[in-house]
């Protein structure tokens, strides 16, 4: 299975670049945005973040992709108080590459998701599945993608996991500025592999909303380029490891995740 779902993850993205290709970018976005916050469980408690974002429009389908890189208070220069991760997730509109109409009632399209998930120490997966783009009032954005996801390397005998991951936007007029209301929902929505070997990955819930202020609109008129706020991260079983379950030097303790950071996002 994971052979199929690799070839198969890789053949969309394949797909999906050659289609981008051979038709011209339509739109694009790109920020760096900076992260302080602390109540992080299995990592360092407080950390710092600086995350460069992508997303991107094209005749045939879209394109997001995010690195996130990570340090903490500590003062060594050891790998553990750095850190890096990054997602790559192009999506291929099946309304737009067979000119056919999906849309019904809230659905405005159906489109193939394909996920890589990469981060350091081998730790990688892959993720594929259908997903559909929504138009419902209120909502600047709504998606909801479903995936089978695959672990690699070093957790490589774990059997697959179904996740589903609704992601949104909401801006709200607020004064001469807006306040704009984003994030996404990672649910893994089953258990994989055998209890109590290292190969386990438990089912689990990743919540991560942000509520930022345009400042650059209300300062300078420049709507969309400069954001202040604060993100919430709820992550139950962080990692896929069951809550009280993590071990390091001799110390077991929680994996469920209740933390806020504070961000200064900007646009380019």
């Amino acid at each position: 299975m994971k052979s199929i779902l690799t070839t198969a993850a890789l053949a969309s993205s394949m797909m999906l670049a050659g289609q981008a290709i051979a038709a011209p970018m339509l739109w694009q976005n790109n920020s760096l945005t900076y992260l302080y916050g602390n109540d992080f469980k299995v990592d360092p408690d407080t950390q710092h973040t600086l995350t460069f974002e992508h997303a991107s429009g094209w005749t045939y389908g879209d394109v997001f992709l995010f690195v996130d890189y990570k340090w903490n208070e500590s003062q060594d220069d050891s790998e553990a108080a750095r850190t890096y991760y990054g997602e790559f997730s192009p999506r291929l509109s099946l309304g737009k590459t067979t000119g056919m109409d999906f849309s019904y009632g809230p659905i405005k399209d159906v489109l193939v998701a394909f996920t890589y998930e990469r981060g350091e120490n081998e730790v990688q997966n892959y993720l594929l599945g259908p997903a559909v783009d929504l138009a419902v009032p209120g909502f600047d954005r709504l998606a909801i993608n479903t995936y089978y996801r695959k672990p690699d390397g070093i957790r490589n005998k774990a059997s697959g996991q179904w996740q589903i991951t609704p992601t949104w936007a909401i801006t709200i007029p607020v004064g001469s500025s807006d306040i704009l209301i984003d994030g996404y929902i990672d649910w893994v929505v089953n258990d994989a592999g055998n209890e109590g070997s290292d190969d386990f990955q438990s089912k689990n819930l990743h919540i991560n909303p942000q509520v930022k202020y345009d400042l650059g609109k209300a300062v300078y008129q420049k709507a969309g380029q400069l954001y202040v706020g604060i993100e919430y991260d709820y992550w139950s079983n962080k990692y896929g490891i069951k809550d009280g379950g993590f071990v390091s030097e001799n110390f077991v303790g929680p994996t469920d995740q209740s933390a806020w950071n504070a961000i200064v996002k900007v646009h380019f």
